[in-house]
């Protein structure tokens, strides 16, 4: 046949492609969430959800907020920051080389102020717009050199982040890793003039006049290079959030009442009593009269003076004494003084709704009255407590968490591996307990002269040298019964000479001497038997 028949069918083979085996499945190594800025925010520049200049107004108007943002203030950062290490060994040189760089490292932060200053600041920002701002300067090996506190908080403004992802090296106990992100961009606007900011970490070149980024390879100037912005946010939200969020309406609502009392003063009723004339009417004479009166009554011009008011009838008589007829009796005029200072307000308006909007206030900062400076209801007892649960539950929190930000961002190119920096604590221990704890330890044979001398070392304040000798580091009961054993050991060392002196030489007095010495002898072990039993 010519031609194919119909109804062939042809089959071809397909063979499976081979697999890559030189380039293995890896994970990703950058976060792939979608965020709200991301999918909400048309444009790259995002603003905050109300004005902060308000929240500033609201706190400068009420009557607790700054009360519970200096607590926070004072008891955050008002106590310092230390250095400490963070290995338990014995002092190496290097160690001491690094304790004393980041030692000299924090000290320098800031020259203006004490670096402790610097973060007050940011948590006095933080509690009153949600969020606070930190510049940070590089010296030319991109070391932390110099930070800034941001003090104009609401003109700074923030971008969503913006790709690329950018590669970074992060230091963790000495060992650089590679991490992946998308930074921010930030720009302040004062006064028409616009400063621009990248994010704390970016490792790209930015020009501070218009943003953007210098390309790679590309020089800028040192004085137009933008510095960086560490931000102090509450919450996840773009712009933090107040912790006082949901006391807004209180705190409004209060600043109203202390208004409307605060009212009463200038526009209050304060006459305090009236003075009623029936048929007939101050004379002109007796009006000024009484205006002058009214206006010199205080002090000594009103001592021992009195008041003269005279009065004519409606139909031009002045006399009080016409008795013609009894329908001109009822035309005299009759002078009345009624007294007003019933209907006064003698106290501020709306007290429990205001005492109770200081109250909801204070439980959204977790803070106990003791802290605010109402402290009517509290003794030794309560004052402790009140001081140890705040600390548990709020400062040693918030300390910890700004210790983080100083270690792990600010002081993470330093590579330090031996040394922290932390932020001090107040001390709260309560002394009645401490010495029932010690009573009870040292009653167990566990305390050392060493642990009683660094505990009343502590209590006073002052800087004390541990004792060398051995006997420093070994319980005070087991130091006096191996002293107690020593002892008796060389009594009976004693004896066994005397004994074998007396022996040799069968002297009758010797004998007499080894009788007292065992004497003695026996008198100690049951003395020292005594003690253990009691």
């Amino acid at each position: 046949m010519s031609g194919k028949a119909k109804g062939q069918v042809k089959a071809t083979v397909i063979k499976a492609a081979d697999p890559v085996i030189s380039a293995p499945i890896k994970k990703s190594d950058a976060p792939s969430q979608v965020t709200v800025e991301e999918a909400v925010n048309a444009g790259d520049w995002i603003e905050p959800p109300m004005m902060l200049e308000g929240l500033k107004n609201m706190v400068t108007e009420s009557s607790i907020l700054p009360q519970c943002i200096r607590a926070y203030k004072n008891n955050i950062a008002g106590f310092g920051i230390g250095i400490r290490y963070t290995v338990d060994q014995e002092e190496t040189p290097e160690m001491k080389a690094e304790f004393d760089a980041i030692t000299e490292v924090v000290e320098l932060l800031n020259v203006d102020q004490d670096t402790k200053q610097v973060f007050e600041n940011i948590v006095e920002a933080r509690e009153t717009y949600g969020i606070a701002y930190l510049e940070v300067i590089r010296n030319l090996d991109k070391e932390v050199q110099q930070i800034e506190f941001i003090k104009d908080t609401p003109s700074v403004r923030k971008s969503r982040p913006m790709e690329p992802y950018v590669e970074i090296p992060y230091f963790h106990h000495g060992k650089e890793t590679k991490r992946r992100k998308k930074f921010r961009k930030y720009k302040q606007e004062i006064c028409g003039r616009t400063v621009y900011f990248k994010e704390f970490g970016d490792p790209r070149i930015m020009d501070l006049r218009d943003g953007r980024y210098v390309p790679e390879g590309a020089g800028l100037e040192l004085r137009y290079q933008a510095n960086e912005i560490l931000e102090f946010a509450i919450g996840p939200q773009s712009y933090g959030e107040i912790r006082w969020i949901g006391q807004i309406l209180g705190v409004d609502g209060s600043r109203m009442a202390e208004g409307l009392n605060n009212n009463y003063f200038y526009n209050g009723r304060h006459t305090p009593l009236m003075i009623m004339i029936r048929n007939g009417t101050l004379t002109d004479a007796s009006y000024s009269h009484l205006k002058e009166y009214m206006n010199d009554i205080k002090g000594e011009n009103g001592q021992h003076g009195f008041l003269l008011l005279e009065t004519e009838s409606v139909d031009g008589r002045s006399d009080f004494d016409d008795d013609k007829n009894e329908e001109e009796n009822d035309k005299k005029p009759e002078i009345e003084v009624k007294d007003l200072a019933s209907i006064l307000q003698k106290d501020e308006l709306f007290q429990e709704y205001l005492d109770n909007n200081r109250k909801r206030v204070q439980s959204a900062f977790l803070l106990p009255d003791l802290y605010v400076g109402y402290t009517t209801d509290f003794n030794r007892a309560t004052a402790q407590t009140a001081q140890e649960v705040t600390e548990q539950q709020v400062f040693q929190p918030e300390r910890t968490s700004l210790a983080w930000v100083i270690n792990n961002k600010l002081l993470n190119c330093y590579r330090f591996q031996y040394v922290e920096a932390y932020f001090l604590a107040p001390d709260i221990s309560n002394p009645d307990d401490m010495y029932k704890l010690l009573n009870v330890t040292n009653n167990a044979g566990g305390i050392t002269p060493n642990m009683a001398k660094e505990v009343i070392c502590d209590a006073l304040g002052r800087t004390c040298e541990p004792y060398t000798d051995e006997w420093g580091d070994v319980p005070l009961t087991i130091w006096k019964d191996k002293a107690a054993q020593t002892d008796i050991s060389g009594l009976m060392g004693q004896l066994t000479k005397q004994i074998e002196k007396a022996q040799g030489k069968n002297e009758p007095d010797q004998v007499v001497a080894v009788m007292k010495e065992v004497k003695k002898l026996l008198a100690k072990i049951q003395k020292q038997e005594e003690n253990h039993a009691a």
